[in-house]
């Protein structure tokens, strides 16, 4: 019986996730991952749904401690990126350095072959896939390492939607998870505030400077360049003759540069540190430039181990510095990078 290392959230996904799996005839162990500051109370209560799940379904659970990791090298990340006029994923990162890293490290120390969350997504053929559905979270998994990926279980791939999931919780009586709401987009980041969350995690906010148009015309002030990304359109906190979005963010010289919806549009794009699933890349591929992007399609240049030049067929709306550009070809994740420019 194959011994399989599950990331246990205390919510509906990994709960079932588990009672799936030990449906399919795994030797099931959980673990809690404790990743950032919450209340004791928040804790305890994500701690106990999911030690109760396990209790019910006869397996073994652990809790692990990453916090102090994961405010080094998640949270510190997020608020670096803002702070230099950048756009970022933190549940990227965290999908590499803990539920596909750490998690893989705990799995070999409890001897488990395998590990596995509540991610939607598929694994064939020692490459991950992307689901037919909305509730698809590959986009999310192409910075995991490779050599990881044959030792990925995704339970969940063969559900289209979350109210399936919720109906085997109920029928298994999970009643502790069953009715719980989906998780947050960044866990750490309470209602989505990102501005309220830098303000407070920053000793000082960033200074205040000029928006200027793509032209060189200084025609404002911006409150700091935390407070924008590209596309951005409202709370601009200016007039013109005509609708202005954010363009580019100049970290060094502290200037928002502001144009026409028709200068978002970029043909070409520049990502760096990339990471590939496959060692022979297609010439022709998709690419989602964000999560709830369509799919583009696009040739790449592999420009050195570190750098792809990304030319899409047809020009591509805000492509974002700090967000990742994600790169498929049909439905196999190919790998993809962080968006480091645009032209």
């Amino acid at each position: 019986m194959a011994r399989v290392l599950l990331g246990m959230s205390g919510g509906v996904d990994s709960s079932v996730a588990a009672y799936l799996l030990k449906e399919d005839g795994y030797e099931v162990v959980g673990v809690t991952m404790s990743l950032f500051n919450q209340s004791q109370e928040t804790k305890d209560k994500l701690i106990g749904d999911a030690k109760r799940v396990c209790e019910k379904l006869g397996i073994e659970h652990h809790v692990v401690d990453y916090e102090t990791e994961f405010n080094k090298n998640i949270i510190q990340d997020f608020i670096d990126n803002y702070l230099n006029g950048k756009t970022p994923n933190p549940c990227i990162l965290c999908n590499k350095k803990f539920k596909f890293g750490a998690l893989w490290d705990k799995a070999k120390e409890l001897n488990c072959e395998y590990i596995a969350t509540g991610h939607y997504a598929n694994v064939i053929d020692g490459n991950i896939h992307r689901m037919n559905s909305p509730k698809d979270q590959s986009y999310f998994l192409y910075q995991i390492n490779k050599e990881v990926i044959p030792h990925i279980l995704f339970p969940l791939n063969k559900f289209s939607n979350k109210e399936e999931i919720r109906d085997i919780a109920t029928r298994e009586n999970l009643v502790e998870v069953a009715d719980k709401k989906d998780s947050q987009d960044i866990c750490f980041i309470e209602e989505g505030n990102y501005t309220k969350f830098l303000e407070e995690n920053l000793s000082t906010l960033p200074d205040k400077g000029d928006f200027i148009l793509t032209t060189g015309e200084v025609i404002g002030k911006h409150k700091g360049i935390i407070y924008y990304t590209i596309g951005q359109r409202k709370g601009l906190g200016i007039s013109y003759k005509h609708p202005l979005f954010v363009i580019n963010i100049d970290k060094t010289n502290n200037q928002v540069i502001l144009g026409t919806e028709e200068e978002l549009y970029k043909k070409v794009v520049y990502i760096e540190n990339i990471n590939l699933h496959v060692d022979n890349v297609p010439s022709n591929l998709q690419a989602k430039t964000r999560f709830r992007s369509d799919f583009y399609p696009c040739q790449v240049e592999l420009l050195d181990d570190n750098n792809i030049k990304v030319i899409f067929d047809n020009p591509v709306k805000s492509p974002t510095p700090g967000q990742s550009l994600v790169l498929y070809s049909d439905n196999m994740l190919v790998g993809g990078g962080i968006i480091k420019s645009s032209e």
